[in-house]
């Protein structure tokens, strides 16, 4: 049984106001929740064993995971969904990924999918699964337009970051002039291994902060879907567009 993790614990301020009074995960889109629309993309790709991060209005997911409808469709799906509740604290992607480690490693240490909550694509999930090898971490990217792009070199590693509207480049000295930026689609494998290797970092931080920073003594990798179309849904027009097609 393939694991995946949603990240569904973040407070959704784009969406504003429709989350002001429930998380971003219960936003509707089209008459379904977006947790039960990543739920089922999920689930039709082999992903039955589910850990679902919580913050804002946190209750509120958990309430929506054990009873009503949802619920009903886990049972039907034979689906094991488990909540990493961060009430106290937000920790953010990477924070989150590594609070969330006993429930994603309980059973064995197969690698683990993580999908944002807000991103409905076409994206092959089992195909991204399948392919991380001996990687640390495989990363869903494209050549979408976007203002923040992770940099790759040939062989599809890792190794920096840029900003092109300010011009920030991480590592600060980092030679782009050979690799190839690439845009970031909320999707990604990791391996036991490399959330292991977050043990000294803080409480709270963010995953690609970590994918930066250790991009050269870490094996994280690139995969393109060439034909990948895929939409943030974060965004309170975006959302009004869909629900009024």
């Amino acid at each position: 049984m393939k694991k995946a993790m949603i990240f569904a614990a973040g407070l959704g301020t784009r969406l504003a106001p429709l989350t002001n009074d429930r998380p971003k995960a219960l936003v509707e889109l089209r008459g379904k929740s977006l947790l039960w629309h990543v739920s089922e993309r999920l689930a039709g790709e082999g992903f039955c064993d589910l850990t679902v991060n919580v913050h804002h209005f946190a209750q509120q997911i958990k309430d929506y995971v054990h009873t009503g409808a949802f619920a009903h469709y886990i049972a039907t799906n034979h689906l094991h969904v488990s909540i990493s509740d961060e009430s106290e604290q937000l920790l953010d992607t990477g924070g989150g990924l590594r609070k969330a480690t006993p429930l994603l490693f309980a059973t064995d240490d197969a690698p683990v999918l993580i999908h944002n909550v807000d991103i409905i694509s076409n994206a092959r999930l089992a195909e991204l699964h399948a392919a991380i090898g001996e990687a640390d971490a495989l990363l869903l990217i494209s050549q979408r337009q976007t203002s923040r792009y992770l940099l790759f070199d040939h062989n599809m590693r890792l190794a920096g970051w840029q900003n092109i509207q300010t011009g920030e480049v991480r590592p600060h000295d980092l030679d782009t002039g050979h690799l190839t930026p690439l845009a970031f689609s909320g999707i990604h494998v990791v391996s036991k291994r490399l959330v292991c290797s977050m043990a000294e970092w803080p409480s709270k931080f963010s995953i690609i902060d970590f994918y930066i920073a250790n991009c050269h003594t870490l094996n994280i990798r690139g995969h393109i879907q060439p034909d990948l179309h895929l939409t943030d849904i974060g965004k309170i027009d975006t959302l009004r567009e869909l629900n009024s097609k």
